[in-house]
């Protein structure tokens, strides 16, 4: 089979295109013919030897934990009826999902719903299992006002399209006029260009008397840091990311604990034990939510594929903010 491979913690480069024998599937195990794998941004870390969530993987090593496609192969002790069938999962611990073919175990699988593209069902297993963990903190409803940072991303994408199911009014901050574009597609009442000086301004206009409850924070710094006055008395800030620090530093650090205090805010960080405290400690819980809302139709991810042998393109593009929604490997 072909497979990304990694020798050496360091740049983008250092994602190889390579040959490597077909994996067997163990006890308890299935083979996946690849369809669409998922880069995350933790991949890009990883990749650096940066541990994370995941420890730091002993090389060489296979990267990539999202994958979906078709069983082609199962191990001892698994109904061979799984074979032929179309399904998607999370890795979990182990990677090997940036390849042709994959192994995991038969627990960690989700059939596709019939009205998804594996490309879809990837972003779902990932980013959307994470954006319905994202949303056990808060209730949205029509008295909603909901700010979404990075909303052209994975995650802002289906936060805009659930507050908005939800009867909510939703403004998406976005980089440049194509991210805008498609955040006013995904049904955001304002859409703004962050990279604009005058943006805060826009919002303060559209909103009039309102202001915001909740603030969905995958940014931090100063974007995140300039919403501050369009925040209302009691508001959200939930912080599930942020650009050049860690996720818990951006929820200490945005706001200070004296400017919480003053306008009743609360700031938290959803990522993590949190988040699996609130699904009763089993993350399949969001996975099947997740697909359960893109089957039926109520939530559709943004999609950017690239070829599997351009894994570095793609790392590249998610490091710089240069991709929109979900980044996808496509095996051809």
């Amino acid at each position: 089979m072909h497979a990304i491979r990694l020798h050496a913690f360091g740049p983008a480069e250092n994602l190889r295109y390579e040959t490597l024998p077909d994996p067997t599937p163990g006890p308890g195990q299935v083979r996946i013919t690849v369809a669409a794998s998922g880069v995350h941004l933790i991949d890009t870390a990883l990749r650096k030897g940066l541990p994370g969530p995941y420890p730091v993987p002993e090389l060489p090593t296979v990267p990539g934990r999202e994958v979906a496609g078709t069983i082609d192969a199962v191990g001892a002790d698994v109904d061979s009826d799984w074979v032929g069938k179309q399904v998607v999962a999370h890795l979990g611990m182990a990677p090997g999902g940036y390849a042709e073919l994959a192994v995991t175990e038969v627990a960690r699988l989700h059939e596709i719903p019939a009205n998804l593209e594996p490309a879809e069902a990837v972003a779902m297993i990932g980013t959307g299992r994470t954006t319905m963990g994202i949303l056990q903190f808060t209730e949205l409803g029509p008295d909603s006002v909901a700010i979404v940072t990075a909303a052209a991303g994975g995650i802002g994408t289906l936060l805009v399209q659930f507050a908005k199911n939800a009867g909510a009014t939703v403004i998406g901050l976005a980089g440049g006029p194509a991210k805008v574009a498609l955040v006013q597609r995904n049904g955001a009442d304002l859409a703004v260009d962050y990279l604009l000086p005058d943006w805060p301004d826009q919002v303060r206009e559209f909103l009039g008397d309102r202001a915001a409850t909740v603030l969905f924070d995958s940014v931090g710094g100063e974007t995140a840091r300039a919403t501050l006055d369009l925040l209302g008395k009691g508001a959200q800030h939930l912080v599930f990311g942020a650009s050049g620090q860690s996720p818990k530093d951006a929820a200490a650090l945005t706001f200070s604990a004296e400017e919480l205090a003053d306008r009743g805010i609360t700031s938290e960080f959803v990522l993590g034990p949190p988040m699996l405290q609130r699904a009763g400690g089993d993350i399949r819980v969001l996975e099947s939510r997740s697909l359960a809302e893109a089957a039926a139709g109520r939530l559709r991810p943004a999609v950017q594929r690239f070829p599997l042998a351009e894994a570095a393109t793609a790392h590249r593009a998610l490091e710089t903010r240069a991709t929109i929604g979900k980044v996808v490997l496509i095996p051809e």
